[in-house]
């Protein structure tokens, strides 16, 4: 089952869905994963049998990316589709966020723009507040930065059922290699349908992202990414799934807002 382990697929029902799927109910017809998946979907509703089915989607799309695999699954996309319509959940783009109004947008857009005129120091700041308006504006269940073992996270929400974890830049020179590596680095060290959001307001070094390589779990925004986003009323689950379907079919994990609408 995407390649869990026994633990990981508890874990994965635990954090993304709020189901014990250990219970022994699930396990009526067998304890394998296979059987209890299928005694889960036989006993649950339809809203939470199709938010259950995007989760796995979700994870299933970063583990084909993460593999550079094509889908065995002839007109899979297709099929899970036309299974959430029958569900009643007309489209994996459709959350149960509301967007943000227009007069949101435009101050977000001011307060992006607002930083520039700070002093170095409270930049970096500065600028993961911003980012935690971005998410509060979405509805999300954003987590401001916190620190594991050995690491720090600088903040992580939860948007259109997929996990994401934060990476925060403010700085002159664009991000390298280097940085790209340690942040995905971070991420193998994860669930394997947790997905990165590297965010650096200076952008991406060329080279840099050469070096980097393609199929990765992290997705990438830079500056001017926040400002067409705020500027042209783009929903943050618009821009990220674009980026993320965008990195699925090249394994590019930086494509510019302005190049995908």
């Amino acid at each position: 089952m995407l390649q869990f382990s026994d633990r990981e697929f508890s874990h994965f029902f635990g954090r993304e869905i709020r189901i014990d799927i250990d219970d022994p109910k699930y396990a009526i017809g067998g304890n394998s994963k296979g059987k209890r998946l299928r005694s889960f979907f036989e006993l649950t509703d339809d809203l939470t049998a199709a938010r259950t089915l995007k989760a796995l989607w979700s994870a299933r799309v970063c583990l084909l990316a993460d593999t550079a695999q094509v889908d065995p699954v002839a007109r899979a996309d297709e099929r899970y589709q036309a299974l959430l319509v029958k569900l009643g959940s007309l489209s994996t783009k459709k959350t149960n966020l509301t967007p943000p109004a227009a007069p949101v947008f435009e101050g977000l857009k001011a307060k992006l723009l607002a930083i520039d005129t700070l002093l170095p120091h409270p930049r970096g700041y500065a600028f993961q507040e911003f980012l935690y308006g971005v998410f509060e504006a979405h509805g999300t269940d954003a987590r401001r930065s916190f620190r594991n073992r050995g690491e720090e996270i600088d903040g992580s929400f939860n948007l259109g059922g997929n996990l994401y974890l934060l990476e925060a830049k403010w700085q002159a020179k664009p991000v390298g290699a280097a940085v790209l590596h340690s942040f995905e680095g971070k991420l193998t060290e994860k669930a394997p349908w947790v997905r990165g959001l590297f965010v650096s307001h200076a952008g991406f070094s060329p080279d840099g992202l050469v070096a980097f390589g393609r199929a990765k779990r992290s997705l990438c925004m830079d500056g001017y990414d926040l400002f067409e986003m705020l500027d042209r009323q783009l929903t943050l689950d618009q821009v990220l799934e674009a980026k993320a379907r965008r990195a699925a079919e090249t394994g590019m994990p930086f494509v510019q807002v302005r190049d995908l609408f």
